[in-house]
């Protein structure tokens, strides 16, 4: 069954590294299939062979073959050797970071990602990187241990709280792919995911230098805000009955001036203040029917940003 699914459906090598990994996964498996049959055979022809019979003679004492036990084991070694070394090499590779990689600062907590760059310009569940360029992530938790996966690259790195850990890719084609968190990291761990955009180094700074904030008002600077910070992963503003179904939390479409009906049963106004204060305090305030599973955003968004996600949030009329 995973030969089947291997060979059905294999995951693109989307980084310079992706190929060297499977290389070296592919000579293992392979090694180990043709290991399996003849071992198997041998097994199921000797277990045949000797198998009780009428025959009552004795069974005569059958003697090692020191040269042959010594033929395999030798040749064996040889092959784990390789191994070890093939894949020593692979392990040195993602870790021996080119100079001059482009460098970005993640920051994992629960349960989302949040991608820094060199500018200043952040982003949240995606990581947005150029084509053809080293890119070097530098990575820490807020809270607990969290684990950057990323298939199509090859690469999985564990992010600790209070320490730094490293790893390098490059991309070499526009596309994108899946970030997964790998290590268990609390009840919304299956909700832990992103995304890789890999865009053209054109495309990739003008997404970095970012818009113009003068050309926009307080309401299409909230959408942006919204889009960047990717809270549409969890809000529809939409509505519809399946709002809840295919979201983490509650539909956001006409719902200021609305009355709110908590998870304690007590209602609140939907107002500016319980708008910001479930930007900043979204435990403060659960609504009814949904889980805490919202980050707080508090320190991570300016009070300017505020304005203009609330105002945003405010004109999502039904």
């Amino acid at each position: 069954m995973l030969l089947w699914t291997a060979l059905t459906f294999p995951l693109p090598q989307a980084s310079t590294m992706a190929p060297k990994t499977d290389a070296l996964y592919d000579f293992i498996y392979w090694f180990s299939v043709l290991s399996l049959i003849p071992t198997i055979a041998a097994m199921l022809y000797f277990a045949w062979k000797y198998r009780a019979g009428k025959n009552t003679a004795p069974i005569p004492v059958i003697e090692g073959n020191p040269v042959f036990e010594w033929t395999v084991s030798i040749v064996l070694s040889f092959f784990f050797v390789a191994i070890f070394i093939w894949g020593l090499i692979g392990f040195n590779e993602i870790y021996d970071i080119p100079t001059g990689a482009y460098e970005i600062n993640v920051i994992g907590q629960q349960w989302m990602w949040t991608f820094q760059y060199a500018n200043g310009q952040t982003s949240t569940n995606t990581l947005y990187v150029p084509k053809g360029r080293p890119i070097k992530l530098i990575m820490t938790s807020k809270d607990v241990i969290h684990d950057l996966f990323i298939p199509n690259f090859r690469l999985k790195q564990d992010v600790v709280p209070g320490m730094y850990s490293s790893l390098w890719f490059e991309a070499p084609n526009v596309g994108e792919n899946q970030i997964f968190c790998a290590q268990y990291c609390g009840t919304a761990h299956s909700n832990m995911i992103g995304k890789v955009v890999v865009m053209e180094p054109d495309d990739f700074n003008k997404w970095l230098n970012g818009i113009d904030p003068q050309k926009m008002n307080p309401l299409e600077l909230g959408k942006h805000l919204f889009t960047q910070r990717n809270c549409i992963a969890c809000h529809a503003v939409d509505g519809g009955s399946a709002a809840k179904a295919n979201h983490g939390g509650p539909s956001l479409k006409g719902i200021f001036g609305k009355q709110i009906k908590l998870s304690d049963g007590t209602q609140v106004n939907a107002d500016e203040n319980y708008i910001r204060n479930s930007i900043v305090n979204p435990a403060g305030q659960i609504v009814e029917g949904f889980s805490p599973i919202m980050p707080t955003y508090k320190g991570l968004l300016t009070e300017e940003e505020l304005n203009y996600l609330v105002a945003y949030i405010k004109s999502l009329k039904e």
